[in-house]
């Protein structure tokens, strides 16, 4: 493992004060972090495993040298929305560039085959890695990563949703809720509620971008069977919108079969159902 790392944080060019030839690799991963859609100092912390004061000097650096601005939240007045400037953008840019251009060196030597090799031993050490820093517990609703969790979660359906989604008409009901944690840090999350004596309903099944094809919303999923098994139900069901196909793909893999309407839910357009063993 550690031959591993120091040859990857070798190839990388992590190792020396400027990554890049210009900046600390610290301050360039906080800049692709925020990226064009922007981000919240919360955001940076569960998404890189940073500390407060760590991510505060090293956006305070960005914001000196004009990569990077900080405005008021629309949503929460309590922090602030960091995004790129017109600079920021070009450096960011520049960045994937170079960046695309040393992954290209890397794989020049190598033919066809022993790409696809590499290629598919980088996906699989990239599950397996992130496998080993995740767990998934029961969560209080009310906590801070529970909030933080939901509030992504519901600008994400809002942004995808044809008629975008309403999210303080949603109850916050819950039987049990789960979170998921990479490195400790808030990764996605899930609700189970009670439907009827025996049976149970999965909801507000998300996971954050940045750890999406990992494997992670199949644990979420698991754990809530083994929360509703526990619980005495012996049937769940869950609920999904048309725009949502990767949901509906997992469901399926899972064993779910689709059912006819069972809620009012205005948002859905597909029921399943599940019987546990």
């Amino acid at each position: 493992m550690r031959s591993f790392n120091r040859l990857v944080t070798r190839q990388a060019g992590v190792v020396g004060d400027r990554y890049l030839g210009r900046r600390p690799f610290g301050e360039y991963r906080v800049l692709f972090e925020i990226g064009p859609a922007g981000a919240t100092p919360r955001d940076l912390r569960a998404r890189l495993g940073l500390d407060s004061g760590y991510v505060s000097r090293v956006v305070g650096a960005l914001r000196r040298d004009g990569l990077v601005e900080a405005r008021a939240h629309p949503l929460d007045a309590r922090t602030k929305r960091l995004t790129l400037t017109r600079p920021g953008r070009a450096e960011l840019r520049r960045l994937d560039r170079i960046s695309d251009e040393r992954a290209a060196a890397v794989l020049a030597p190598l033919d066809a085959e022993q790409r696809a090799r590499l290629l598919r031993a980088q996906d699989e050490v990239r599950r397996l890695l992130a496998l080993s820093m995740f767990s998934v517990e029961l969560e209080d609703p009310s906590s801070s990563d529970a909030r933080w969790c939901l509030a992504h979660y519901y600008a994400e359906l809002d942004q995808r949703f044809e008629d975008g989604f309403d999210a303080r008409s949603w109850p916050a009901d819950a039987t049990r809720f789960v979170i998921a944690r990479i490195g400790g840090q808030p990764a996605g999350c899930g609700v189970l509620k009670t439907l009827c004596p025996q049976v149970g309903e999965v909801a507000r099944m998300w996971v954050d971008e940045p750890h999406r094809g990992l494997g992670v919303a199949a644990r979420i999923l698991a754990a809530l069977e083994r929360e509703a098994v526990e619980l005495g139900f012996t049937t769940v069901r869950l609920d999904t919108n048309r725009a949502l196909d990767e949901a509906k793909a997992m469901y399926r893999g899972a064993g779910y079969a689709e059912i006819e309407r069972y809620n009012d839910n205005p948002y859905a357009d597909h029921w399943f159902e599940k019987r546990l063993g």
